[in-house]
Parts: C-alpha cells; structure tokens; sequence
C-alpha cells in the first residue's frame, strides 16, 4: 500500500492574514526560525509567502516593508494536495510546479504543509536534504 501525504506531512502551521505586514511576517519568519509563512483571507489558503518573496518582489524594488500587505506578494491560485493523496503524488505536483512547499488541505481546512524536506527524510533520512532540513536553525 503507498504511503499517504498525512503520513510525511507538517502539522505545525505557521498562518498570517493576507493583511499582515511584510515587515511583519518577516519578523515571524526570524522569530520562528523559518523561511515560509501560509497567508490566509476570511480563513482560505491563499498561499505560501517566502523569504525569497519578501526580499524579490518587495526589498529589492524599493517597497514599503511597513507598510505593504504580505497579500500583495503571492502568486494566486496556490497548489494544494489532499491529506489522502499518495506521497507520490505530492512529489509530482512539486516536480510539476516547481515548488518545495505543498499546502495540504482536507475539505477546504488547512491541515498541514509537505516540503522537500519532509519528503527526504522520508524517502532517505541519510540524504544531505533530510541532514539539512532536520538540523537545528541557524541562530
């Protein structure tokens, strides 16, 4: 039987309202250790904000990180898997999209997030990726 996204996923969710500052959610990612934060609107996934996002499309051309909403930052329509999909699946949608983060959603509820990651130490926990992604945050 094929192991299920549920079984590798992160449950620990990280969520700022699409309104939140990039100044703000930036200051989440320092505090929290983290490079990604789930951005949410009226309680739906809107997407997955990035380190690389805020220093792309906001530091670097000039924006207001005080002042600018992290909603204006995402791609829209984000790529999202079920909790009950095969892991296979999931490997294959990140391949796909070119993505290493993959909301997962249980009828509409944000129930967890599947990373490279989480697929690596999965998959090969003696891999560099599993090493990397299990070590403790640089502080």
């Amino acid at each position: 039987m094929s192991q299920k996204v549920r079984d590798v996923m992160s449950t620990e969710l990280i969520v700022c309202d699409d309104t939140a500052t990039v100044a703000d959610v930036a200051r989440v990612m320092r505090d929290r250790h983290i490079g990604d934060v789930l951005v949410s609107s009226n309680g739906r996934l809107r997407g997955i904000a990035t380190d690389r996002d805020i220093v792309v499309r906001c530091v670097a051309e000039g924006g207001n990180v005080e002042g600018a909403s992290i909603g204006g930052l995402l791609s829209t329509d984000p790529i999202m898997i079920d909790p009950n999909a095969p892991v296979e699946d999931a490997v294959r949608r990140m391949a796909e999209h070119s993505i290493r983060r993959l909301p997962v959603v249980d009828d509409g509820k944000l129930v967890g997030v599947v990373s490279l990651g989480d697929l690596a130490r999965d998959r090969d926990e003696k891999s560099a990726l599993a090493s990397i992604s299990s070590a403790r945050p640089n502080t």
